[in-house]
């Protein structure tokens, strides 16, 4: 029997599959099924019968010029995961909050390896431009809500993340592995992540980590808004005001106890 018989030069039906959900991205929610065949690096016939039934499932929607896009199905499914809608409910409040101090930008993101995945954002429409958006990934060296989450993080995937080739975007992004252990160590010494200029260079970001029921870091927090006519400082006390009441929300232990300062003033 040959390879080609016996199916072993061919990938598994999931695999097949997960490429043509992966053919979709931001930039191309839209796609005809040649589209499609080509992104996912499938022969047409192929792809034309796995669309068919991801269709009939709803993991796929076709419009009225026949191109197709991403399903309510999958939005129903995504909805179930842990890290969705029950850290966003929780959150949702505070971040509502942090909004209303600074009419910009509000991000809450969860960490993916070594990239930030933006679960909820609020942003005004004269907000500082910002390239995140819900479901949208960015390198986690870059952003506050990625450093703030990277610190308290466990040390495989900080030692990981410090000897990646670390992605530039402008001349204060954080590029070699003794910067970011810097960075990340005076994250854990402030409890917020200051990151100025390193995505788009008029941008500042303060962001701080939220902690889940067993104390380990399960998201951040953060601000954006212009580097010019903003103190850093200034934004510090209602980031993490913010992300300390998430975490309480959620049931951290670290959340519930008094602030260090407040233990020593008393």
């Amino acid at each position: 029997m040959t390879e080609r018989a016996s199916g072993r030069g061919r990938p598994p039906v999931t695999r097949r599959v997960l490429d043509i959900l992966g053919a979709f991205s931001a930039e191309r929610p839209a796609l005809s099924i040649t589209q499609i065949a080509r992104r996912a690096g499938l022969p047409l016939s192929t792809a034309h019968r796995l669309v068919g039934e991801l269709t009939c499932w709803g993991a796929l929607e076709r419009d009225a010029d026949g191109l197709y896009r991403i399903g309510l199905r999958l939005f129903e499914v995504a909805a179930l995961a842990p890290r969705g809608p029950a850290l966003r409910e929780a959150a949702m409040p505070f971040l509502e909050d942090l909004y209303e101090a600074t009419h910009e930008n509000v991000h809450l993101a969860v960490l993916d390896g070594l990239e930030v995945v933006y679960i909820e954002r609020i942003s005004a429409r004269d907000a500082v431009h910002v390239f995140s958006r819900v479901g949208g990934r960015w390198p986690a060296h870059a952003t506050g809500v990625g450093l703030a989450m990277l610190a308290h993080s466990d040390r495989d995937l900080q030692e990981r993340a410090i000897a990646a080739p670390l992605r530039r975007f402008t001349d204060r992004t954080i590029s070699s592995g003794p910067q970011l252990r810097r960075a990340l160590a005076e994250v854990r010494r402030t409890g917020v992540a200051i990151s100025d200029g390193q995505v788009e260079s008029f941008a500042l970001s303060v962001g701080a980590p939220v902690f889940g029921p067993d104390d380990t870091v399960v998201a951040a927090v953060a601000i954006v808004v212009p580097n010019t006519g903003w103190d850093a400082r200034s934004l510090v006390p209602v980031v993490r005001a913010s992300a300390r009441g998430i975490s309480r929300a959620l049931g951290a232990p670290r959340a519930v106890r008094p602030p260090e300062t407040a233990m020593h003033g008393a």
